[in-house]
């Protein structure tokens, strides 16, 4: 029965569906080709009759034509056709896993011999080949005797000893910060906001031990197994030992944003109570940190560094502006929310100190016109950019020359010192009442700079130098993510990073504490702080009265001494009453 100038769909008989329905794709080019070359077909209908788009078909004949020899219609192997480092070891794997050796072991046996050496990928590959399942778990008298990590021991409080001694650390300079730790009291800090403890790490261990990791610049707390044999820090710590990276990983899992905040809250009061800040204006901000994983639960916010839209975990800070030091954080913020995070930080500020800030300064993103409404009736002074809009910088380049008027900012150090300044007075969609607006040129920007401010008794010169100020707040944050890698994301579940915030607030206020006495550093950041003065060994010699840590020479140790930070012996609560002196031998 002949099928010529049958569709295929015609076709009932299988041998002829075996030619005009051909499976194999070798088999369907040869049928296509036969049909325009020997049929004569049209090359539409050959293409649509074999599944091929008319394009790829004309290349298909293209090739035909070019290539035709009788290999054209052979599957051709790709790729190497044997594996000589595999095969020559084969039979020496099989007989490692009938010694019932892991891959990793057989790894370690075939590097031994010098010579065959293959990936565990490789290994697994070759006894899949052979038919071989996946070990069991064995147990430690069943695996190979080979050299192995020493196990340190486990972080228990009931176990720390100061039994006379003397030792080495890395850590040395670790123990300049512990004065400053007693002084502020963190261990009534901690224990008054209620962070959870157990009989081996009470609460203000745990704390401390994390905080530790901060204070060092460990960029992840699982980093700390770097650490983990270094007597120096445990000591620091009152353990007998560093407790393990689970542990530190997990210990904010079990921490809700009431005991955060109520620390944040206390930590901030004792600085006050110190001194160490006043607490009248402040610098705002947001600071995203971006998430590499996949967690569906993790939101998109906008990235500066990227310049795009991304997963990430926004977190919000206040700045003093005159101490420079960071007094509230929070990043537990929900998508939606960010406007309000000022008024938080108000509810805060007035919760813990009875009292209102007096002036905010923040950037033209951080809230919206009604929330500005709010901080007017609440008699808040606030300073903040108004976004740019193509109709707005063209209203302003319009104006006329005689509406400019040219002040002089006392900021010394600053390149353009003589902005021209138009003071207006304008209502604003979403405000009660009246703003006033500073249109601002020449301050080293392409485009004109735009300032909103509730504040109408101040002069232009005051406002703009404040606003300024603002990008200290900036450089706070690149020091944090520099020096104590606050982009490090700990968890992809906002709390846990809402406390390394926590730490990160707290390490930066020591070190800016710490910076305040180093004469020269007073504006130093953490990271120049740490290698110039903390960076450093040291010997450490544990005796019935006392604790001595005996620094090594080094170039700045002059500054070191006239700061007076190592003349007097101090108390450290959590060694039993022990006093810590310094030498310098």
């Amino acid at each position: 029965m002949v099928n010529v100038g049958r569709t295929p769909d015609q076709i009932t008989d299988p041998d002829g569906a075996f030619f005009l329905k051909p499976d194999h794709p070798r088999h369907r080019q040869y049928e296509a080709l036969r049909a325009y070359f020997v049929e004569n077909r049209p090359s539409r209908e050959v293409a649509r009759r074999f599944g091929y788009q008319p394009g790829s078909f004309r290349v298909l004949v293209f090739r035909f034509r070019h290539e035709m020899d009788r290999e054209f219609f052979r599957d051709v192997a790709r790729g190497p056709q044997t594996q000589p480092k595999k095969d020559a070891v084969r039979e020496r794997i099989i007989a490692l896993r009938k010694e019932n050796l892991s891959v990793y072991d057989i790894r370690d046996k075939l590097e031994q011999s010098g010579k065959d050496t293959l990936s565990v990928t490789a290994i697994q590959e070759v006894l899949r080949a052979e038919g071989f399942a996946r070990l069991p778990r064995r147990g430690d008298d069943e695996r190979p005797r080979s050299p192995r990590a020493d196990p340190d021991a486990v972080a228990d409080v009931r176990t720390f000893s100061l039994d006379a001694r003397t030792f080495t650390t890395h850590a040395g300079g670790l123990f300049l910060l512990l004065p400053m730790l007693a002084r502020f009291g963190l261990d009534d800090l901690v224990e008054k906001s209620g962070f959870p403890g157990t009989k081996m790490i009470p609460a203000t261990h745990a704390v401390r031990a994390a905080l530790l990791l901060k204070l060092l610049g460990k960029s992840r707390r699982s980093h700390v197994m770097d650490l983990v044999f270094d007597e120096g820090i445990a000591l620091a710590a009152g353990l007998n030992a560093v407790p393990k990276a689970t542990y530190m990983s997990q210990y904010s899992s079990r921490l809700g944003r009431k005991a955060i905040a109520a620390l944040l809250g206390n930590w901030v009061e004792r600085l006050r109570k110190a001194k160490a800040l006043e607490g009248k204006s402040f610098n705002l901000d947001f600071h995203s940190i971006s998430y590499f994983g996949d967690d569906p639960f993790v939101e998109k916010h906008y990235v500066p560094r990227r310049s795009q839209r991304r997963k990430a975990v926004l977190a919000f800070f206040a700045q003093d502006a005159d101490a420079q030091l960071f007094c509230y954080s929070n990043a537990d913020i929900r998508k939606g929310e960010e406007g309000q995070e000022v008024l938080r930080f108000v509810r805060f500020w007035e919760k813990h100190h009875a009292e209102r800030p007096q002036q905010l300064v923040f950037d033209s993103k951080l809230t919206t016109y009604a929330v500005l409404s709010d901080l007017n009736e609440m008699g808040i002074h606030f300073i903040t950019l108004r976004r740019r809009s193509p109709a707005l910088v063209a209203e302003v380049l319009a104006q006329p020359s005689s509406a400019w008027r040219t002040v002089e900012l006392d900021v010394p150090h600053r390149k353009f010192k003589t902005p021209r300044i138009i003071d207006q007075r304008i209502p604003l969609k979403g405000y009660k009442g009246v703003l006033r607006q500073l249109l601002i040129q020449d301050l080293g920007h392409d485009q004109p700079t735009i300032l909103l401010t509730n504040d109408l008794s101040s002069t232009t010169k005051n406002l703009v130098t404040r606003y300024a100020r603002r990008m200290l707040i900036e450089n706070g944050l690149a020091d944090s993510v520099g020096f104590f890698h606050l982009d490090s994301l700990s968890s992809a579940v906002a709390l846990n990073v809402d406390f390394d915030v926590l730490l990160t607030v707290i390490a930066s206020g020591i070190y800016r504490t710490l910076a305040k006495e180093l004469r020269g550093y007073e504006r130093a950041q953490g990271r120049q702080v740490f290698r110039r003065f903390l960076d450093t060994s040291a010997r450490v010699t544990v005796s019935a009265n006392e604790i001595l840590v005996n620094l090594p020479r080094r170039a700045h140790n002059p500054v070191l001494i006239d700061s007076g930070l190592l003349d007097e012996a101090t108390t450290i609560p959590w060694w039993g009453g022990r006093k810590l002196r310094f030498e310098i031998r």
